[in-house]
Order: C-alpha cells, then structure tokens, then sequence
C-alpha cells in the first residue's frame, strides 16, 4: 500500500508537469458557471487510475472546479446518467453510445483509446457442451444489455448464421451475471475485462470467441453537448491529463495493476492478465473509427435494436487546440 501509494504521488506529479502548460494558457478561457466536474466511472480503466492520483482536481484547480466522481457497473448506466445530466463525463465501450444517442441523449464522443479486441470475450463454463457459436442457438446468453459487447455478441453471431432471435439473451449487470453463469442459469456469457480475466481465473471459463475479427472493443469518453461547447478549457484539461495517465500506465503496469486490486478487490495476477490486452493512448476521433462506430449504429437498426439510423458523426467533437 505504501509503495502503490509513493508511485501514484509520482504519477501525480508527472501529470501536473504535463498539464501545467496548457491549464494555464486556458486561465483566460471562461469556464461558465462550472464549479463541479461530475465524471462517471466503471470498475477498471484510466479513469480509476485518475481518480486515485488526485491529479485531475489538481489541473482543474487553477480553473476553480473540484471534481466528484460516481462508479457505474456499466457503460449504459453511466450514459443514462449523462442523459439525466447526473454526470458530465466518463467513459464507455462502443455500444452504448449508440444506444444513448437513439435515445435523444445530448452528448459528444470526444476522445477514443486505441482497439482492445482481446478485452471482450464470449465465455463458456469448463465441461461446457458448447463447441462453436452454432452450438449457442436456443441457449442462454448473459449480458450487459447495450453494453460494448452486445455488438460482439451481434456479430459472433452472424458470424455462424445467427441472429440474436435464435438465442435467449439474459440482460444482467456484471456482478449479476457472474452470479448467474457460476450458478448454470446461463449456458454462457458475453463479458469484457477485468470480469472477463476474473471469470477465466476463478471459474476456470474457457473462451468461445473474444472480440478479434469480430469487434474493436475501443473505449470512448463521452460528455454532454453544454460542458463540450460552453466549458472546452476544462474538456481539454481533462482529456490533456488522460492522455499524461495512459503515458504512465501504459509504461508501468505492474504499479497500475497494484493500484487497481485495492480499489476492485480483484488479485494483481487477474489484473495483470488484463492489462495486457487493454490499450493506451487517448486521442480524437479519426474517420475509421467514426466508420466503424457507423457500422454498429446501422447494424443495431437493422437488427431493429434501436428505433432510427443514426448518423454518429453528428455527435463527434474534436476539440481545438488551446489558443
């Protein structure tokens, strides 16, 4: 604990440098009536480093906003709070946004981390019958409904000739989820990391397909139209210091992986089995990956998933460099 905790005051300090230039050049810029960072996070991934570093309340400070940060146990729920305007920044897979923006939901993606398609597996439980994705026909799936891998699901799918009609999907939170396939309710279940590593560790759960060929598993960070337009100094803050975050991380995962097992419970070897298939290194959005997401939000309203085609670029903002 001693030692995690020396790091991430390194780490910290390491940011604050990183920022300090462009915080300050952003001081003229009005940050509105801002005086609160709302921002939504899951169990895993940058954002949890970030919080524990401190470093993101201190390159806000000079702009005169604190920051308070609420868990979700699933990128649809963290939207739907953006939604309701509960939060005003997080991060989540591909597919949930998608679903948000068929919803009315007034946000902005601003920011991609690089593919993870290794991140997101269809699991099986040891002693499965389960031998190939036509074997899921008529079986029990479990799931984070709109979650990133409900696309992996779609597509692993028709990659056999299926639909999701030819299953019976199960909608369950992750922790409910685990519950359900360790129990035999679910004949399998469609996961991304650290769940994903837990589950292949603890349950012995082999993988029946993960996202390679099938799906990019990008993690998007997404917020609302007003903060993106009204308050672009802070956005740039906040994605400037992500970026500093994945440098480090991306560089130091054994210290990433001793920081997250105190706050996700989960064991250094689980997580370090994960963060080798997670990527680094955020930036905007370019036209692959505006491409890609099209794809999903076209296959989504074929599927009948959603109830109209979307047009995602429409909701992507690239933010302008500080003046």
């Amino acid at each position: 604990m001693i030692v995690v905790g020396a790091k991430l005051r390194k780490l910290t300090l390491s940011i604050l440098i990183g920022v300090a230039a462009l915080t300050l050049s952003d001081r003229s810029c009005s940050a509105a009536d801002l005086t609160v960072l709302h921002v939504g996070i899951q169990k895993y991934g940058a954002l949890v480093i970030l919080r524990q570093t401190g470093a993101l309340e201190k390159a806000l400070a000079p702009l005169g906003i604190k920051v308070e940060w609420t868990e979700f146990p699933g990128g649809p729920q963290l939207l739907e709070a953006l939604n309701v305007g509960s939060i005003d920044f997080g991060n989540t897979g591909e597919a949930p946004p998608v679903f948000a923006q068929a919803a009315g939901a007034p946000l902005y993606y601003v920011g991609v981390e690089p593919p993870a398609p290794t991140g997101e597996a269809i699991l099986i439980p040891a002693g499965s019958s389960i031998k190939s994705l036509s074997d899921l026909k008529g079986k029990r799936v479990a799931l984070n409904k709109g979650s990133n891998v409900h696309y992996l699901l779609v597509e692993a799918l028709a990659t056999a000739n299926l639909t999701p009609a030819d299953i019976i999907p199960v909608y369950l939170t992750p922790a409910d989820g685990r519950a359900a396939f360790e129990g035999g309710k679910v004949d399998a279940w469609v996961i991304w990391d650290p769940f994903l590593a837990a589950a292949q560790a603890q349950t012995g759960a082999t993988v029946l397909v993960d996202g390679t060929n099938l799906a990019p598993n990008v993690q998007f960070y997404l917020t609302t139209q007003a903060l993106a337009t009204r308050n672009t100094a802070v956005l740039r803050t906040v994605l400037n210091t992500i970026q500093q975050t994945d440098t480090w991380a991306s560089d130091h995962q054994s210290e990433v992986a001793s920081a997250l097992s105190v706050t996700t419970g989960l064991p250094v070897p689980i997580l370090a089995t994960a963060l080798k298939r997670l990527t680094y290194g955020v930036r905007p959005l370019d036209d692959t990956t505006i491409a890609d997401q099209q794809k999903i939000a076209d296959s989504f309203f074929s599927l009948h998933l959603i109830p109209k085609p979307l047009t995602v670029r429409d909701v992507v903002f690239n933010v302008p460099p500080a003046s």
